[in-house]
């Protein structure tokens, strides 16, 4: 594996990361945006870059600022909002071809740059705030989502999981933010809530492609229009651990199938220099097809449609879902607990660490494949402050042994079970 170098430098608080090479045939650009998850900020947050997106200053109308990415070669762009342990994050992403790959007069890259900055800092106004029939449009596609969600049960149930484990935490609120606090939020409420967000928020900006840091550091300099003067970095989230005693929560909604989920608290984060054995931990818990979740409540008992695991290292959480028959709640939360003490008395076989090795080294062996997959693990590090590269977290995965996966078990501790039922129980 080529270990790849990512140069770094900062603009009007920007942070920059370049990592330049001829191997893409595109650019990867992406921008990320990360602010305290907050209950007064969360919805605003959210709403913001939809309404980014919907026009700039140049490209007021939403069909002009369409045509503008047609006129860049077909570039793509998209955002994201999602959180990362006590973060909200706001992703944009752009993949701009390669000017030598096309006949273009002038710099492609300097293009994506122009455009990108201008959603960012020059958005469409009036009467010096947002416009108003965008905020409206763009409140509704965010309620869409949320209800998205509502009838997603398997979403539902794992955010709803979260939210009752993370009752006294910001980890609680969903990045999207908060329903009821949609509609009530104006134009000219937004506007000052972006300008707070642009002056505050950490920023980091990657670009993986043919280009070099002071182009892009000069590109920055013309394209981005803000006077930041605060520096704001990411502080680590602390992981809670000392669970007093398991909440069992139960809901009644109109569902055929049954969604056991369950969450609990770890000591390990992302920063951890345990954090490969917690990897695999996860993995052969429920992270895989062979793991003992899907093997022996799926397969061998039949009491579960799915059932798997997930371990969030910024947060230090791992939660396991499963889809059930309602009568089975009782056997299906009793099979699931002794597969989380077969991990702690260290009943691992040596096929569950050989496939498990196998199947995180080869995602992790993929990432240098992908320019954005590349950012998305280097933007780990700038959240965690671990400087560890993917070679490396591959070293360390080879050297998990049994005795490290049974010594991260005894740091998993459950703390919530959620069951979703029908409401033909009550």
């Amino acid at each position: 594996m080529n270990t790849t170098q990512f140069e770094r430098g900062t603009v009007n608080q920007l942070r920059i990361h370049v990592l330049p090479t001829k191997r893409f045939k595109t650019f990867a650009i992406s921008l990320y945006i990360g602010f305290p998850l907050q209950e007064e900020t969360v919805t605003k947050v959210a709403l913001t870059p939809f309404v980014l997106r919907r026009g700039t200053a140049s490209y007021p109308e939403t069909t002009q600022f369409r045509e503008q990415l047609e006129h860049l070669y077909g570039a793509g762009f998209a955002l994201d909002v999602y959180k990362r342990g006590d973060y909200q994050i706001v992703q944009f992403r752009m993949d701009t071809i390669n000017d030598s790959f096309v006949q273009s007069d002038e710099s492609l890259l300097e293009k994506s740059f122009n455009f990108l900055g201008e959603v960012l800092t020059k958005p469409v106004t009036e009467n010096g705030h947002f416009r108003t029939s965008y905020v409206q449009a763009e409140r509704e596609t965010i309620r869409k989502k949320m209800e998205a969600i509502v009838n997603d049960k398997i979403r539902y149930a794992a955010e709803r999981c979260i939210e009752e484990m993370c009752k006294d935490e910001p980890y609680r609120l969903h990045p999207l933010g908060k329903r009821e606090d949609l509609a009530g939020i104006e134009a000219a409420e937004l506007y000052n809530a972006y300008q707070d967000w642009l002056q505050n928020a950490v920023m980091d900006l990657y670009v993986v492609g043919d280009t070099t840091s002071e182009e892009v550091e000069q590109l920055v300099k013309k394209s981005f229009d803000m006077q930041r003067t605060s520096s704001p970095s990411y502080s680590q989230t602390r992981a809670i651990t000392g669970v007093k005693e398991v909440k069992t929560v139960e809901e009644a909604m109109n569902v055929s199938q049954g969604k056991l989920n369950m969450g609990l608290r770890t000591s390990i984060t992302y920063g951890d220099d345990k954090y490969a054995p917690a990897l695999l931990y996860n993995g052969i818990l429920g992270g895989y097809p062979h793991s003992k979740l899907f093997r022996n409540v799926r397969e061998k008992a039949s009491l579960a449609y799915y059932a798997s695991s997930r371990y969030d290292g910024h947060k230090g959480i791992g939660t396991i879902q499963s889809g059930i028959e309602i009568q089975n709640y009782k056997k299906a939360l009793d099979i699931i607990q002794k597969q989380l003490e077969s991990m702690r008395a260290g009943e691992i076989s040596e096929l569950e660490m050989i496939q498990t090795k196998a199947m995180i080294s080869n995602a992790l062996r993929e990432i240098e494949d992908s320019a954005f997959e590349m950012i998305a693990f280097d933007f780990n590090r700038q959240l965690s402050g671990k400087e560890r590269s993917t070679s490396e977290l591959l070293e360390q995965v080879q050297r998990v042994t049994v005795q490290d996966v049974v010594a991260a078990a005894q740091t998993f501790e459950l703390d919530t079970v959620y069951f979703l039922k029908g409401q033909k129980e009550e």
